[in-house]
This record gives structure tokens, sequence and C-alpha cells, in this order.
């Protein structure tokens, strides 16, 4: 059984590229669990408060119950679920789930396949990773779910190839020479020598949605701000001017001078020839990735 085969081609739902990472987003907790409690099943009713929680953080913009990924992961064949009465989900209704004891774990086949090969689950969870939530979550996303990458053997393995490495490297270069070395929403242009810190090159339409690495569907932007792009925090409109969610809080000087002030302000960049993050991008970032609604600038 190829396991990473398996788990690399979950399916979701889908419609106009939208995001569903509901199964990834169980899958990932459930390796976080196994690394843990290897022999314990998750009992519905004690993980769905965690689920719901990890839905609303990193799942899309509009609320699922994270009824669904437990009763619909069976079908992948990577997950398994049993009831007190025998085998089987009951379903995707909450109450029922709950009531009837309903206890999910990763496969049997897979739970021995990550007992033999101790870098398995560390491909897995890079691999789930890489596929459905851009590399400024990742991190987050790991601890989330209880996930201890720092120890999971296999990561370097699951990481990609050189030469997808290459491109990364590449597209940064053309990216930070289009914004003149600048953070397109700050203005940051820090440099330890000649070398620049802190600053990305940032998909508007998420790589792992088939958003292209042009530069058309790219951004420079400081590692904070990067960061508030991808988490919905902070996106565009229609004319390329900086949105802030509603959803934001931050009372110190700092949140208001790094993200409540720029809304309303134009992106820095990029230079005359280099082309402008193009509208269809903007469309997807703030249907699939922006958090409720903009903030109204001041003064407006």
């Amino acid at each position: 059984m190829d396991w990473v085969e398996r788990v690399g081609n979950l399916r979701q739902w889908a419609q106009n590229g939208a995001r569903a990472p509901h199964k990834p987003l169980l899958m990932l907790y459930a390796l976080g669990w196994f690394q843990r409690l290897p022999q314990r099943p998750m009992r519905y009713s004690e993980i769905e408060h965690d689920l719901s929680e990890l839905l609303q953080d990193y799942g899309p913009t509009h609320r699922t119950s994270p009824s669904y990924p437990f009763h619909h992961l069976v079908s992948d064949g990577v997950w398994e679920v049993r009831t007190d009465s025998g085998d089987g989900s009951p379903g995707t209704g909450v109450r029922a789930l709950r009531e009837s004891g309903a206890r999910g774990q990763l496969a049997a086949g897979l739970r021995g396949a990550l007992s033999d090969d101790p870098t398995l689950l560390g491909q897995l969870a890079q691999l789930l990773l890489d596929r459905h939530f851009p590399p400024s979550a990742h991190p987050d996303i790991a601890a989330a779910v209880g996930l201890d990458l720092e120890t999971a053997e296999g990561i370097r393995v699951a990481s990609g190839p050189v030469p997808g490495r290459r491109r990364a490297a590449e597209l940064r270069g053309r990216v930070l020479i289009a914004y003149e070395y600048r953070c397109a929403f700050c203005g940051f242009d820090g440099s330890i020598g000649r070398v620049p810190v802190g600053l990305e090159a940032a998909h508007v339409q998420w790589w792992a949605f088939r958003g292209p690495d042009e530069l058309a569907n790219c951004l420079c932007l400081c590692s904070l701000h990067h960061k508030l792009f991808d988490r919905g925090v902070l996106g565009l409109d229609s004319g390329r001017r900086i949105t802030v969610s509603q959803e934001f809080t931050g009372h110190s000087r700092a949140a208001r001078e790094q993200v409540l002030g720029l809304s309303g302000q134009a992106v820095i960049g990029p230079q005359r020839g280099s082309a402008q993050v193009a509208p269809a991008y903007i469309t997807w970032h703030t249907a699939q990735v922006f958090r409720g609604e903009p903030r109204v600038p001041e003064g407006v």
C-alpha cells in the first residue's frame, strides 16, 4: 500500500477553486494524536471542539461542522470509525456521532506502516502541509494539531526535490527585484550586509491551490505581513489597496501602526514594467482567505 500516494490524493469537495481542507486538517490532527497516543482512538465528542477550532482558524471562511470530515474521511481508506455497537460511522449527524460513542482513528494498515517506518509520519505531515496550506502557516498548524515536526523523522525527505526549492528561490529573487527590496505593505527594506532579511515572496492565490509562480500572483512582503496576509487579516481590494479584516483586534501601538493603520493604503510597487497583481488572484484571496468584511479606513 502506497500511503504517501493515498494521503496525497484525499478526495475533497471542489467548486470554482474553493478551499476545502477539512480532511487534511483531520488527518494532520490524527497524525499528531498518533504521535502522542498511537493505540488510542479519538472519541468524536472528545475532539469535536478541537476540530471546530481548526476549521475556524485554518479552514475556509464559511463554517463547516467537524462531523463532515470525521465521517467522510473513511471513504479515502486512511481512516476508520467504530461506534459502541460496532464498525461503521453513523453518518454526519452531530447528535448521532455523540450518542453512538463514535470513535475514529487512522486505518489499521496505516497505523502499522507508521509503526514500522519512523520516517513515514513526517513525510505524510509535510505532504499535507505543502499541498493544502501556505508555508507561512505550517508551524502554526503543526502546533495547533499537536504535531512535533522537530522530532518526526523524514521531514527532509518529504519537503520536495531540489529543483522545486530552486524555483522558489528564483521566484523570490524576481519578486524582490520587482518590488525593489521593499515590503509592498509597510516598506520594510532591511538587509544584513548585501543580503535582504525578513522579505519574502508571497503568493496571492496559494501555490497549493494552483496559484502560479509568476509576478502577477506575487507580492514582496515582510515576514509579519506575509503571515497576516496568508491568515486573512490583510487583503487587497480591486484597486490594489490594502484591506484589514474587521475580525482583527489589536490595541498596542504596534498593532495600530503595523496593521490597522494599513487600511486603505495603496500597495507599494512594483516598479514600472513589472506585472502588478492580477485581479483574478485578488478575487480568489478575498473569497478564500480574507476573514469576514474589511474595516472602513479612517477618515473615510
